[in-house]
């Protein structure tokens, strides 16, 4: 930031004390600040056509009022206007909400202009400004500004436009002469300008297009920066893998790899092989076969002399995982053990001293796994299962504990690409696409409440067949403030309905780690037919003989939650059935019950996921990693997030990008992120 951008906002003419006191409550602080609190939508005051106009569109219409005006009140000062208008031989209504007053405008014959959003399916306008006559504003696209405390949209104008008339000539441009010849973009005053005072041509559309492009670009320059940098100082430890033994080991699995899991063990093995530290984030859908893939590399880490470690976030997980390790690697006297808070006494004392001498060489485990006493002999590799399940610490402790093992993360959330680059721009991704062969599709219903008795009469006729079924609930006792079927009362309903036939689990966030383990073995043994949850079993839960997957209010959560449950089922060679019991109100609930229906692809639903939730809504607003742009948006604007990476990557990576003074900009933009100092950017 040059000098004069920098200076406080009380030095804009008009900006007093208390008014820097409302601005600072908005994150304006400098003139900089003011001047790029761009407006976060504009309406659009020019005349349309209805015919031309979109449902849900803002528009501004005149027309003839053919009826008397009728007002409905109802609660306290609360009132509803409804006017009949003939806008180009089209019959509409408009409404108003709580304005009344607007009543004197409406005589029969008289031309009115109405601004409001156009419902297409039921001829309406919800009004929201109304002048007698015709009326064509001279500035037809208003920008609309965000305001907090005693600002109003019309005072932080008038600043804004104060502020760009002192130093409108002073902003800086940031972006080499190269990258505005190259996407044909206005230089930043000038996009600046055309932001804040828009035109009907395509001056704004370009204006938006080049501070998108420069915010991603910088948000990605620090990635970037940070990648090379972490890459550059990371001190691998180059190991010399026996490709050979790997290859055997591959042919001689009970199934064949996918194609998909091929090209990830490549990506991964030659991260092993190089100078660096590895640190990948590898993706998969809910049954892609990541544990597969975590076994080739675990095996090919322990045949070159180190040893491994898989954190979990559930012991009932890495029980699984040991037993699905065990008879694959110990045939090549590999020992796979299992260290988690189960293991105590002599047991834990034994495989502790086995660790600790190399005899062991694979540890599997929740996080008892960084506990001060375990101590590894040779860690080579570091693979964490769902890690966003660890807080950023507890990984570091596991890594910590060998010299500079290699890292990978697994996850079975799928994370749109929009994201994966955004917020893991520092980590190398690979993605697991392909299903193994064979794997029968889940078949998805989406059923109203009042179809309940048939719904259990189905679940009745698959646990008749032996097989046993989740029932999912969102809340865990009765909520005055959510009309939602919770988990208490499900079981209690499900236990009479069944009439003791069928054993009827209860597992919810509220039980001590050793029930939950209880529960779950109960239910992985088919003592309990039937398991009614909390969300708690979205992660890490392998029960082949369960068929039936029943959400109850499905539409409370996210498509991508619902997904992951949905794969806690299809696990074994029987059909499988996942049945959403939801009334959405909504438009947005109404879609996600129609998405869940029509396709089975992780990655495509997180994409939908997205579109319809936000970023910040995703991961959750302060997990997510994404800094607040100004103008850009990841989701609509991924193409310039793309193009920003690859811009970014080649810069940083440039022979004199440290050097050349044409990129000066980006050098001060870095050093004032920190990212020289070594800090983690969000």
């Amino acid at each position: 930031m040059n000098h004069i951008m920098s200076l406080p906002v009380t030095e804009v003419k008009g900006v007093g004390e208390e008014t820097a006191k409302q601005m600072a409550g908005m994150n304006v602080h400098t003139v900089q600040d003011l001047i790029e609190h761009f407006p976060f939508r504009y309406e659009d005051y020019q005349l349309k056509d209805l015919q031309d106009t979109k449902h849900d569109e803002r528009v501004t219409v005149v027309g003839v009022v053919q009826s008397e005006p009728s007002i409905r009140y109802y609660g306290k000062k609360k009132n509803r206007l409804s006017v009949r208008l003939l806008v180009n031989q089209i019959l509409i209504t408009v409404t108003f909400f709580n304005r009344a007053f607007l009543k004197k405008y409406f005589q029969i014959g008289q031309e009115v202009t109405v601004t409001g959003k156009w419902d297409q399916h039921r001829m309406t306008i919800a009004g929201s400004e109304c002048y007698p006559g015709r009326v064509e504003k001279e500035q037809t696209i208003v920008p609309v500004y965000s305001v907090s405390g005693k600002l109003t949209s019309k005072s932080l104008k008038k600043y804004i436009y104060q502020a760009m008339q002192q130093y409108g000539e002073d902003i800086p441009e940031v972006l080499p002469e190269s990258f505005l010849e190259k996407y044909k973009l206005p230089t930043k005053r000038e996009a600046i300008y055309r932001l804040h005072y828009p035109s009907k041509d395509e001056a704004t559309k370009h204006a938006r297009r080049r501070m998108v492009y420069e915010e991603f670009l910088f948000f990605q320059l620090k990635m970037q920066a940070y990648r090379k940098i972490n890459r550059e100082q990371s001190v691998g430890v180059p190991l010399m893998l026996d490709r050979n033994k790997v290859r055997d080991f591959v042919s001689g699995l009970p199934f064949p790899l996918t194609g998909a899991q091929k090209r990830v063990v490549k990506d991964i093995l030659h991260d092993i092989e190089s100078d660096y530290r590895m640190n990948r984030l590898l993706q998969g859908d809910v049954g892609s076969g990541k544990t597969i893939v975590a076994a080739v590399c675990m095996y090919a880490v322990v045949q070159a002399g180190k040893q491994a470690a898989l954190m979990v976030p559930t012991e009932i997980l890495a029980e699984q995982h040991v037993s699905s390790l065990k008879p694959l690697l110990e045939p090549f006297g590999i020992e796979v053990e299992l260290l988690s808070g189960s293991v105590k006494g002599k047991k834990r004392r034994e495989r502790l001293e086995r660790l600790e001498s190399g005899e062991m060489h694979i540890a599997v485990g929740t996080h008892a796994l960084i506990q001060e006493d375990v101590i590894f002999h040779d860690l080579g590799l570091v693979i964490t299962d769902e890690q966003h399940r660890f807080g950023v610490e507890q990984r570091r402790v596991l890594r910590d504990k060998g010299e500079h093992p290699d890292v990978l993360f697994m996850t079975a959330t799928p994370i749109p690409r929009t994201l994966a680059i955004s917020v893991f721009g520092d980590m190398d991704v690979s993605i697991i696409d392909e299903m193994p062969a064979g794997r029968k599709v889940i078949e998805t219903y989406w059923a109203k409440h009042d179809m309940l008795d048939r719904v259990l009469g189905f679940i009745e006729k698959e646990l008749q067949a032996g097989r046993q079924a989740y029932v999912i609930c969102p809340l865990i006792e009765e909520s005055e403030s959510l009309d939602v079927q919770n988990a208490i009362d499900v079981h209690a309903i499900l236990q009479q309905h069944y009439g003791g036939k069928f054993k009827v689990g209860l597992m919810h966030g509220r039980l001590h780690p050793k029930e939950k383990d209880e529960v779950m073995e109960a239910f992985s043994e088919n003592s309990t037919q039937i398991l009614v949850s909390t969300t708690v079993v979205e992660v890490g839960v392998n029960v082949p003989n369960a068929t039936v997957m029943v959400i109850y209010d499905a539409e409370r959560f996210g498509l991508a939650q619902l997904h992951q449950l949905r794969g806690r089922v299809g696990r074994g060679e029987a059909q499988s059935y996942c049945i959403l019991l939801a009334d959405p109100k909504s438009e947005v609930g109404k879609e996600r019950m129609r998405i869940m229906t029509e396709t089975n692809d992780g990655f495509v639903l997180s994409e939908r996921d997205l579109e319809l939730r936000g970023p910040g809504d995703f991961f959750g607003s302060k997990q997510s990693g994404l800094p607040n742009f100004k103008v850009a948006d990841v989701v609509h604007d991924y193409r310039a997030l793309e193009v920003a990476r690859q811009d970014a990557a080649e810069l940083v990576n440039k022979a004199d990008f440290f050097e050349n003074p044409v990129y000066s900009y980006f050098r001060k933009h870095l050093e004032e992120s920190g990212v020289f100092a070594g800090e983690k950017l969000d």
